[in-house]
């Protein structure tokens, strides 16, 4: 049995010289939900008639070929998988394009905003294996949190989003990506915890974060710190055939602080 490695870690504030390795492990953070999304998508009942009856129709316009069943149904399962990687290599573009474009400015620069990276002895050497952020957002600007970063869906909602003290002011995370080699070590919960001290320190009454549906693991974690889900949708950037066909759902969850 392989031996598991138990690493130790250490949070503190991005670097300017941690830029290259921080947006790799945001490429390969966000691209890794790809697959899930695709046998998520796979295994709903619907797809899964529709992929026997193109195999089937495969089978019989090619005159009772097996090869020809297999090509349909493998051309169907193809136009799923890009209708999933167009979804989130669209997140991933447009946040590249965003905040992440310049995170010394719209991170560390802004006192209201956080960008924390997480690192472990790696070899003898410290690299970077895990990160997460959080924005601070005003009471004013919540009617336009409801068109989420995925963009588009208007999200569901009612007396969910009118109840912070004060000045209405809260915090959204985003960003909390965790290497794979480095997962199941509480370094997730760890980055969580983080973001939370962040908030409760900049007095923030709340939490709130985008999580999308194959995204099971995290969606756990929050639940374990008490986050509960206000609002879903299915709607993204892409094309809203794609949407439906991906069938993922985006999910805003938040936790009062």
């Amino acid at each position: 049995m392989a031996q598991k490695n138990n690493f130790q870690f250490s949070i503190r504030e991005y670097r300017p010289s941690d830029h290259h390795v921080v947006m790799s492990l945001f490429r390969d953070g966000i691209l890794e939900h790809v697959y899930p999304a695709f046998f998520k998508a796979m295994s709903n009942p619907d797809h899964v008639g529709i992929a026997l009856s193109i195999s089937m129709a495969g089978y019989v316009l090619g005159g009772s070929s097996y090869f020809q069943a297999l090509l349909f149904g493998s051309a169907w399962a193809g136009l799923i998988y890009y209708c999933c990687h167009d979804i989130y290599e669209g997140y991933m573009t447009r946040r590249l394009s965003a905040d992440m474009a310049n995170i010394q400015a719209n991170y560390l620069e802004n006192p209201d905003n956080g960008f924390w990276v997480a690192e472990a002895d790696v070899n003898g050497q410290s690299k970077v294996v895990g990160m997460a952020a959080v924005m601070g957002k005003s009471g004013e600007e919540e009617e336009g949190e409801r068109l989420d970063k995925w963009n588009g869906g208007v999200m569901g909602g009612g007396p969910e989003f009118d109840r912070d003290a004060g000045d209405g002011s809260y915090g959204e995370m985003s960003h909390m990506i965790v290497e794979f080699p480095c997962r199941r070590q509480n370094l997730g919960s760890q980055l969580t915890q983080k973001a939370l001290d962040f908030c409760k320190e900049r007095g923030y009454a709340r939490l709130v974060l985008d999580v999308s549906s194959p995204q099971t693991a995290a969606v756990s974690l929050y639940q374990k710190f008490g986050f509960v889900q206000i609002a879903s949708h299915s709607k993204t950037h892409a094309n809203r055939w794609f949407s439906k066909m991906a069938r993922i759902n985006v999910m805003r969850m938040e936790k009062f602080i």
